[in-house]
């Protein structure tokens, strides 16, 4: 007998990230997209309705954050469905946090579809590890070192960053990109003001990291008819 398909529930604040996270999610086989949630509250809601096998979850959510939303479900639901974190945050308080929830994994943005790919397609052959407790018979070792290893947790990382070009600081390239979100669009002015630096700085930084793909670049026509460049996270990150 087929197993049914995973289902699962997207919940980002991001409509862009939901919907690249969907269309990644319908490439894949064994899961379905069941529901999204933009909200900490939406996402309770429908988590703890005892239909849902995978939460991919964001932690940063404009109402509550995903720490609180992840055990408010641990608590609310029968069945608490699995959590694998997606989300930019990595910062060791909020990393043991999600962890101490038992997540499934933990997805640092940005990532490739090969990366997202990837760690579903190991989650899913995880769930097929037989439950110890259903089985009367002695395991083997090499069935015990499988549920071993389907118990650890693994925090999969953005592949390995090329080596940042000269005059590009790791943290002041975090601060730009802290600076900007993937919704509301912002001049180099507007970045060098946040984050106080000069614009010159500011739109060195912010054009290295449309180079990586990590923030997204456009133009429009200023009060004076000239163009104006802008900068906005891209989509999933």
């Amino acid at each position: 007998m087929m197993a049914a398909d995973i289902r699962v529930l997207i919940v980002d604040d991001d409509p862009h990230a939901r919907a690249l996270h969907s269309r990644f999610i319908a490439a894949l086989d064994g899961f379905v997209v069941a529901a999204t949630a933009s909200t900490g509250t939406a996402a309770i809601e429908i988590g703890v309705r005892d239909d849902i096998d995978l939460i991919l979850l964001d932690l940063r959510l404009p109402d509550v954050s995903g720490i609180e939303v992840l055990h408010r479900i641990r608590i609310g639901a029968t069945s608490p469905p699995d959590v694998i974190v997606i989300s930019s945050s990595r910062d060791q308080i909020t990393v043991r946090q999600a962890l101490a929830g038992r997540v499934a994994g933990y997805l640092i943005k940005p990532f490739s579809e090969e990366v997202f790919v990837s760690r579903l397609g190991v989650y899913r052959d995880e769930r097929t590890v037989p439950d110890p407790n259903e089985r009367d018979d002695e395991l083997a070792q090499g069935e015990i070192d499988r549920l071993l290893q389907t118990n650890r947790i693994r925090v999969a990382a953005p592949q390995e960053p090329a080596r940042q070009p000269k005059g590009i600081s790791p943290l002041t390239l975090d601060r730009v990109r802290g600076a900007l979100d993937p919704v509301s669009a912002a001049s180099a002015t507007d970045v060098a003001e946040r984050c106080d630096m000069s614009r010159a700085s500011a739109r060195r930084y912010l054009d290295h990291l449309v180079s990586e793909g990590s923030v997204a670049r456009s133009h429009r026509y200023g009060k004076r008819g000239r163009p104006e460049v802008l900068y906005r996270l891209a989509p999933g990150t």
